[in-house]
């Protein structure tokens, strides 16, 4: 099983020099990809845009948005022009994964409905995958970008299957990743798609002294929304202790996990080395 790390897009605070030289460590300590969580209504940077100030600084890492807001992006032709565009300036390292997000406050500021997403996300995908097989938008790359789709429900199965490359659990657990992750593939088959989809799955983490106050300060803040109880146990999902990633690791790549992401709670640079060291990279 790969291990990718993200960037810490979603820490508020941090400079672009801590998001470039995260990058440039991740890339030297092995890790398999850079991903990116998606907010509009908070202070993070953007996905596309963090990953490409990444694809500058990084030459064999990963890039993947796990994921970008999809339904957000009302443009499907410009954001599969962004995709290519990134797959080119990184030499075809991208992944566009995708999801519908929940927060009424993210619609409301875009100015999107929340009703109708679904469908609409469907259509988005099937219009991305039409102009990545033509040849008159962005620039021409050897390969478009892999497409990977998040969501827990059976319309996330439906989609996967028919417009994805692959499929992305949110940390929602070894467990409910291995039971969807079981959908997808029998579905997969079903429908006599060749292969298997690439599956992914997040994870929190924060590691070393600060740990737990960084997990909190964090972690509770970005999910809020939910209420504090839902905060507090994603919070207290968080690997905070080498043991705790290797735990983590053990269950995920039992589950049949092809790559898992291990997302900050913390932007300090350390944390790179930290949890490469606690994974064995």
């Amino acid at each position: 099983m790969d291990v990718g790390i993200g960037l810490p897009n979603t820490i508020p605070g941090t400079s672009g020099e801590q998001l470039l030289e995260w990058a440039r460590r991740a890339d030297a300590r092995g890790f398999s990809s850079l991903g990116t969580i998606d907010r509009i209504v908070y202070e993070n940077y953007e996905p596309l845009t963090a990953l490409a100030a990444a694809a500058a600084v990084t030459e064999r890492i990963g890039l993947a948005t796990t994921v970008l807001l999809a339904p957000l992006r009302e443009n499907a032709v410009e954001l599969a022009k962004q995709a290519l565009s990134l797959q080119a300036l990184s030499g075809g390292r991208f992944i566009l994964g995708v999801g519908l997000g929940g927060r009424d406050d993210d619609y409301e500021a875009s100015g999107v409905e929340q009703n109708g997403r679904g469908r609409r996300l469907d259509e988005m995908l099937e219009k991305i995958r039409e102009t990545w097989s033509g040849d008159r938008v962005g620039p021409s790359t050897e390969t478009a970008p892999r497409l990977i789709v998040g969501g827990h429900a059976d319309a996330s199965v439906a989609r996967t299957v028919r417009f994805g490359d692959g499929w992305i659990a949110g940390g929602s657990g070894p467990e409910q990743f291995a039971e969807v992750a079981e959908k997808v593939r029998t579905a997969w088959s079903a429908a006599g798609r060749e292969g298997e989809p690439h599956t992914m799955a997040l994870a929190y983490f924060s590691l070393g002294e600060r740990a737990e106050e960084d997990v909190r300060a964090n972690l509770m803040d970005y999910y809020a929304w939910l209420g504090e109880e839902v905060a507090a146990m994603i919070a207290d999902g968080a690997a905070k202790d080498a043991a705790t990633v290797e735990q983590y690791l053990a269950a995920y790549e039992g589950a049949g996990c092809d790559e898992l992401v291990f997302c900050p709670s913390s932007n300090d640079s350390e944390q790179v080395d930290l949890l490469a060291d606690a994974a064995g990279l």
